[in-house]
């Protein structure tokens, strides 16, 4: 399954639109995880989760919440949300379990992405709010391994309008549309224009915005190799930038800077 062709203009289209040409190269690096993604991967596996959890009754515009600490459960967790026509809703992985679940009925998310690390606050915080099903990257007690989303017959998915769907769903009830998350990318790379030969090195955390978000996705527009390395300290960052060839860091509020 390919991602959708009525897809053009959102997000999910700008991000994955050559990710099956790109093949195997790799697109994402997890260290705190020990993930590598390719992005035939990344697309694959995003569009089949996708499809599965429409197939277990995720609707258009529905929240799903994504409260995970790793930058590749964030990545997979927001765009198979996208991809099904629903709204992300990023939480800080920090936050204590009464606010998990005030956040969860401020945006009335139905269901809730996690890890497995995190599942268990997940579960309880689910039954305080409205969610119904709560999804685990790993086997976890009383939620559904994000796994079984790729077994699932593939169905297909809606059709996005980008002018109007909404993508993101932030603290204090602010929403952020398909069009608004581009613009965001394209501002996060305008001082360093990104392209396909950059290894971009991202040490913000998973938290409730959408700075990281915007960042891996418009690095993998571009074709570029993200390395996540939030929580590393000073010095092994600086060995990993040396490891991996980083050409762009990330740097204070939202910013990028090319080095050299």
């Amino acid at each position: 399954m390919k991602p959708i062709a009525s897809a053009t203009g959102t997000v999910i289209n700008e991000v994955f639109g050559r990710a099956y040409e790109r093949g195997d190269r790799p697109a994402l690096i997890d260290l705190h995880a020990g993930l590598v993604y390719g992005y035939r991967k990344l697309v694959t596996e995003v569009t089949r989760a996708a499809s599965g959890l429409v197939r277990r009754g995720a609707r258009r515009d529905q929240v799903v919440g994504v409260y995970v600490g790793t930058a590749c459960a964030q990545t997979l967790a927001v765009h198979t949300v996208l991809a099904a026509g629903g709204v992300a809703a990023p939480l800080d992985p920090a936050l204590p379990e009464h606010e998990v679940v005030a956040a969860l009925n401020a945006c009335d998310a139905r269901t809730l992405i996690t890890t497995r690390d995190l599942a268990g606050v997940a579960v309880r915080a689910a039954d305080e709010s409205r969610v119904r099903q709560v999804i685990a990257f790993g086997d976890a007690l009383d939620a559904i391994d994000f796994r079984d989303l790729l077994t699932l017959e593939p169905t297909a998915l809606p059709a996005l309008d980008a002018k109007t769907q909404d993508a993101l769903a932030l603290a204090g009830g602010h929403r952020v549309g398909h069009a608004d998350l581009l613009l965001r990318m394209a501002e996060l790379e305008r001082s360093v224009r990104l392209a396909d030969s950059d290894v971009v090195l991202a040490t913000w955390p998973p938290d409730g915005g959408c700075d990281l978000v915007a960042l891996i996705a418009v690095a993998i527009a571009r074709g570029a190799l993200v390395v996540a390395a939030n929580g590393l300290s000073p010095a092994d960052l600086a060995g990993t930038g040396h490891d991996f060839g980083v050409t762009v860091v990330t740097g204070p509020a939202g910013v990028l800077e090319r080095l050299g």
